[in-house]
C-alpha cells in the first residue's frame, strides 16, 4: 500500500484529524494505487496512526475492487466516514456506497500499527513536523506499506513479513542462511 502523508498546519477549514483518499493506479499503468493522507493541526503519532488505520480498515471490504476511489474523513468522535465509488465493468453505470468505520475498530488497527512500527511512525511524524522546511512548501512524505493492508479484520498474531518490510527499510537487515 503506497501511502502520501501530508501535513497541513492551519486547519482553517477542517474540524477532522484527517482525510484519507485513495488514488486508484492508472490503466495501463505499472504504478500502483497510492492512499493519501491529510493530517490536520499538529501531527502525532496516534493521528498518523488512526489515519492509516482508517485507510487500511477501508480496504477490507470483501468486494474490495482495485479501481475503487475512497474518500473518508476522520473525527475523534465519530471515527471515519466517506464514501467508495468505482465503475461497475458490466454496465458501466457509476456505483457507490457509505463507508463508515467505528473509532474502536480505527484505535485496535491504530494501536497495532503502533505495536509493530510505532518507531517509523515516529520518524515519519518527525520529518512531516521539522521545522526547517522551505517557506511555502507543501510536507509531504511517501512511503509503503505494503503487509498491514492485506490481513484479515481481527488478526491478533505477530507478522513476520510486516517487520521484516520495516528492518529493511530502516537498514536492520541481516542474513539467516546457515543457522
Amino acid at each position: 500500500m503506497d501511502v502520501l502523508v501530508m501535513l497541513e498546519e492551519l486547519p482553517e477549514h477542517s474540524a477532522a484529524i484527517a482525510h484519507v483518499n485513495s488514488v486508484p493506479s492508472p490503466l495501463n499503468s505499472e504504478r500502483p494505487a497510492r492512499d493519501v493522507v491529510t493530517l490536520y493541526g499538529d501531527a502525532t503519532p496516534l493521528s498518523l496512526a488512526l489515519a492509516l488505520a482508517a485507510a487500511v480498515e477501508s480496504r477490507r471490504e470483501p468486494a474490495e475492487r482495485s479501481d475503487t476511489i475512497r474518500h473518508l474523513g476522520l473525527w475523534p468522535e465519530r471515527g471515519a466516514v466517506g464514501d467508495a465509488a468505482w465503475r461497475d465493468r458490466e454496465t458501466g453505470e457509476l456505483v457507490t456506497r457509505d463507508l463508515a468505520i467505528p473509532l474502536a475498530a480505527l484505535q485496535a488497527t491504530a494501536d497495532h500499527l503502533l505495536q509493530e512500527c510505532g518507531a517509523s511512525i515516529r520518524r515519519l511524524v518527525a520529518g512531516l513536523s521539522m521545522p526547517d522546511w522551505p517557506e511555502g512548501a507543501r510536507r509531504a512524505i511517501s512511503f509503503t506499506l505494503t503487509p498491514f493492508a492485506i490481513l484479515p479484520a481481527g488478526a491478533g498474531a505477530r507478522f513476520d513479513a510486516l517487520l521484516e518490510s520495516y528492518r529493511q527499510s530502516d537498514g536492520f537487515t541481516f542474513d539467516n542462511e546457515g543457522d
